[in-house]
């Protein structure tokens, strides 16, 4: 009998969702990610897991076309995989464009969160499943945020993250499935996507650095936000999937900082003081209602789950700062390797 343990991934293209797959894989699954058909292959964060066509298995990695609003191919898809665990990580995620784009963005996140589950519940394959819920859902909530705290979104995207989590949820209590919520806090890697601001500060000033750029132009610098990283964040997931029971988890550092932060210090590394004449402030930016603070408290993920950040706002700033140079085809200045000359305060949360 195969004893493998087989893994589905929605989103597995992106930051997250090839963080899993390399989780995963080292943990000696079987992967199935969920690609969308494109004109152009957009798979730079699994080359070193697929063929360069992406249609045969390399590793333990199979990946499927497919949508998240097309149910009928969703019923088939987990027929014929027959996983032993669903992530569903496939979204419209960023929170400025859901502004402009909320019918879509709520088919997929929201809709297609329901179609998988009933997709999932209708096959009656005994799967566990896992939603990647968000903390956008609590908008302007009283920090720290925890299992607890009452959502409020204030984007598209936040609500139809409520939606769906909503949806995990009663399937758990209404049908007896296996469904868990990660509520994640901001996490961050080499592999963020360049219109998210961490990745668009590293990358610009990399660039800066390169003499490929002259500005960074960014929106709101006051916003404030808990920031971890993305490959840690992915062993939570997993965490949650292996308990005995399923359950709710807050996904985070207990540490804010700032946009500004996060510039002045990534500025800092590349050893540029007068960092305000590369700066443009862009109102298009700025969205139309803002969320102002955000910090987890993931005491409930650190006692049930083991689960813990190591990783801290310095080093994932280096980490993110040295590979956009390296992309570029310059270093770091040596100073930048002590990250305690880059510190600059952040605000930990009571909790």
């Amino acid at each position: 009998m195969d004893k493998k343990k087989r893994a589905f991934i929605t989103g597995i293209t992106g930051q997250d969702g090839s963080y899993l797959a390399d989780f995963l894989l080292d943990k000696g699954y079987e992967v199935h990610g969920l690609v969308r058909r494109s004109s152009t292959l957009n798979r730079e964060r699994l080359e070193h897991l697929t063929q360069t066509d992406g249609e045969n298995p390399r590793q333990g990695i199979i990946l499927h076309y497919g949508d998240l609003t097309d149910a009928s191919m969703l019923g088939r898809l987990i027929e014929k995989i027959n996983p032993h665990e669903v992530y569903n990580l496939g979204a419209q995620s960023h929170v400025g464009i859901s502004f402009e784009m909320p019918v879509y963005t709520t088919e997929v996140v929201a809709m297609g969160t329901l179609k998988l589950l009933e997709a999932i519940r209708s096959t009656g394959i005994p799967t566990r499943f896992y939603q990647a819920s968000s903390s956008e859902m609590f908008g302007n909530a009283p920090a720290p945020q925890s299992e607890e705290t009452p959502f409020d979104p204030a984007s598209p995207y936040g609500v139809a993250k409520v939606a769906a989590y909503n949806f995990t949820k009663n399937y758990r209590e209404g049908h007896g499935m296996f469904a868990v919520n990660g509520i994640l806090f901001n996490h961050e890697s080499p592999r963020r996507g360049e219109n998210f601001v961490t990745r668009k500060i590293t990358l610009s000033i990399a660039q800066i650095l390169a003499g490929k750029k002259q500005k960074i132009v960014l929106g709101n610098l006051d916003a404030c936000r808990d920031w971890g990283y993305a490959p840690e964040y992915v062993e939570a997931m997993w965490r949650m999937m292996q308990q005995d029971q399923p359950d709710d988890y807050v996904i985070a550092t207990g540490e804010t900082h700032s946009v500004r932060e996060f510039l002045e210090n990534a500025f800092h590394m590349a050893g540029i003081s007068d960092w305000q004449q590369f700066l443009e402030i862009d109102s298009r930016y700025h969205r139309p209602r803002e969320v102002h603070l955000l910090v987890g408290d993931a005491a409930k993920a650190k006692k049930e789950l083991r689960w813990e950040p190591k990783v801290k706002f310095q080093e994932l700033i280096h980490i993110m700062l040295s590979s956009d140079c390296t992309r570029e085809g310059i270093s770091l200045p040596l100073h930048s390797q002590n990250l305690s000359v880059a510190a600059t305060g952040g605000e930990k949360i009571n909790q």
